[in-house]
């Protein structure tokens, strides 16, 4: 039923990930799931629509790749599942956007997210967890 399951990973939201791991791991057995695991790196644009600037210039991008990896990768481990079933995918741009991309890319089944409850700011703002829902073409579950 769910042969390919999209997992959006925010590294530095280490509650969040360890809601969804059950989940996924639950559906993964009675599944034979393909779990693509995938974390965006926010690019120059994105940060400067919620007001932040760099006064010494833009991050190097490469660079956060390869810093985020090794951490992304320890937060898969986390994860009890078949390594050849496992994916990772870091990419950049827009959280949102980059997770509608990647599902539609992948003809994704299902994505499995995490979100916090909602509050005054995400009723204002949106959140990526609404947004997934709101725009993804597969069934989305999302982990509270």
């Amino acid at each position: 039923m769910y042969k390919t399951v999209l997992v959006p990973i925010d590294i530095s939201e280490n509650e969040l990930t360890q809601r969804v791991v059950t989940h996924v791991e639950a559906l993964a057995k009675l599944h034979d799931t393909y779990v693509h695991f995938v974390t965006v790196l926010p690019s120059y644009p994105y940060y400067t629509t919620l007001g932040v600037t760099y006064p010494a210039g833009l991050p190097d991008i490469e660079e956060m790749k390869r810093n985020t990896s090794a951490a992304f990768t320890e937060v898969i481990k986390r994860f009890n599942l078949p390594e050849d079933r496992v994916m990772p995918h870091i990419m950049t741009g827009t959280p949102k956007e980059q997770i509608l991309k990647l599902a539609d890319s992948l003809d994704a089944d299902l994505i499995i997210i995490g979100s916090h409850r909602p509050s005054a700011t995400t009723f204002l703002l949106g959140s990526n967890a609404a947004a997934v829902v709101r725009h993804a073409t597969c069934s989305v579950l999302v982990v509270r």
